[in-house]
C-alpha cells in the first residue's frame, strides 16, 4: 500500500480582529469577565460542597454546571489574553489541536448540562410526588458522566479528522482561538470528512439539546395548563425563568454563528463566539446557580401537588 504523508505545519497563526484599532481593551474586558466567572463559580461549588443539605440530584447538576463554566473560561480566556496582549500570535500545531479540543468539549458540556437541568425541572414539576424515586443522585451522576463521555468522544473525532489534513499554503486562522471551521478550510487535501463533522457536531451538541429542552418546556406548559391553578402555574414558571434565560443566552449566539457559517464576517464571528463563551459562565452563578442555592432543600420539587401524568 502507498504511504500517505500529511503535511503538518510547525505552528498556526491566530489573526484575531481584522483592521479594528484598540482591541486590546476588549481583551482586558474579557479578563475582568473571566475573574468574575472564576469567583462566582468557585463560590457556588464551595457552597454546594460545604452544605450537606444540598447533596441532592439538582445540586449535583448545578455543581457540574459551575465546574464546566469554570473550566471552560479557564481553557479559553488565559490563552486568548496571552495571544493578543503578549503578541504571541503563533501557536504550535499540537497545542492548537489541544486548544480546540478543550474549548469545544467544555462548550458542548455547557449545552448538555442545561439539558440535564431541564430534565430535572420537568420531573420536578410534572411528577413532584415521584421525584425522589425518578431522580436520584446515582441517576444524575450517571447522566452527567454520559454527557462528559459523549462530548469528549465527539470532539476527539473532530480532532482525529483534523490530523488527516495537509496544510500547504496558509496557516493563518481567522479567529481568536483554534476554531474548527477556520482550521479545516485551510487544508489542501480532501477535507470532506471534516466538512461533514462541522455540521454533525453543532447538530449533536447544539440543535439536539435545544430541541429536547424546548420539548421539555412544552410538556411543562401543557401539564400546567391542564391541572394547575393560576397561582401554582405562575410559581412553577418562576422557577423556570432563570433556566430559560440561560438557554436563550447560550444557544442563540452559537446557533446564529453556525447557521450563517462561512458567510459571517470574521470580526462578527469573533465578537459573537467570544461573548457567548465567556458571558454565560460569568452570569450563571448570578442568575441561576446562586438563586437556586438560596432555595430550601425541597423548594421547587413539591410545591405543585399534581397527580401523575396519564
Amino acid at each position: 500500500m502507498q504511504n500517505i504523508t500529511f503535511i503538518r505545519p510547525a505552528y498556526f497563526i491566530i489573526s484575531g480582529f481584522i483592521d479594528i484599532p484598540y482591541m486590546q481593551y476588549y481583551y482586558v474586558f474579557l479578563c475582568f469577565v473571566y475573574i468574575a466567572s472564576v469567583l462566582g463559580n468557585t463560590v457556588v461549588m464551595a457552597v454546594i460542597y460545604l452544605d450537606h443539605s444540598l447533596r441532592t440530584p439538582k445540586y449535583v447538576a448545578v455543581f457540574n454546571l459551575a465546574l464546566v463554566d469554570l473550566l471552560s473560561s479557564t481553557s479559553q480566556v488565559p490563552k486568548v489574553l496571552d495571544i493578543f496582549l503578549s503578541n504571541h500570535f503563533s501557536i504550535p500545531y499540537i497545542d492548537c489541536l489541544m486548544f480546540f479540543f478543550f474549548c469545544y468539549s467544555l462548550l458542548s458540556l455547557q449545552a448538555l448540562n442545561l439539558l440535564a437541568l431541564s430534565y430535572d425541572r420537568v420531573v420536578a414539576i410534572m411528577y413532584p410526588l415521584h421525584y425522589q424515586r425518578k431522580i436520584t443522585n446515582r441517576f444524575m451522576f450517571s447522566l452527567i458522566a454520559f454527557f462528559w463521555l459523549f462530548a469528549i468522544v465527539a470532539v476527539l473525532t473532530a480532532v482525529g479528522l483534523l490530523t488527516r489534513l495537509s496544510f500547504c499554503n496558509s496557516v493563518v486562522i481567522n479567529s481568536y482561538f483554534c476554531d474548527h471551521g477556520q482550521i479545516f478550510r485551510l487544508a489542501c487535501n480532501d477535507m470532506f470528512p471534516s466538512y461533514v463533522i462541522s455540521y454533525v457536531l453543532p447538530c449533536l451538541i447544539l440543535w439536539v439539546p435545544l430541541l429536547l429542552i424546548l420539548c421539555s418546556y412544552l410538556c411543562i406548559g401543557n401539564a400546567l395548563a391542564k391541572v394547575a391553578s393560576g397561582k401554582e402555574r405562575a410559581k412553577a414558571l418562576k422557577t423556570c425563568t432563570a433556566h430559560i434565560s440561560l438557554v436563550i443566552m447560550y444557544f442563540v449566539p452559537f446557533l446564529t454563528t453556525y447557521t450563517i457559517g462561512a458567510q459571517i464576517h470574521p470580526n462578527a464571528r469573533i465578537i459573537n463566539m467570544s461573548l457567548a463563551s465567556v458571558l454565560p459562565p460569568m452570569l450563571n452563578p448570578i442568575i441561576y446557580s446562586l438563586t437556586e442555592v438560596k432555595l430550601p432543600h425541597n423548594q421547587g420539587h413539591s410545591f405543585l401537588r399534581l397527580p401523575p401524568a396519564g
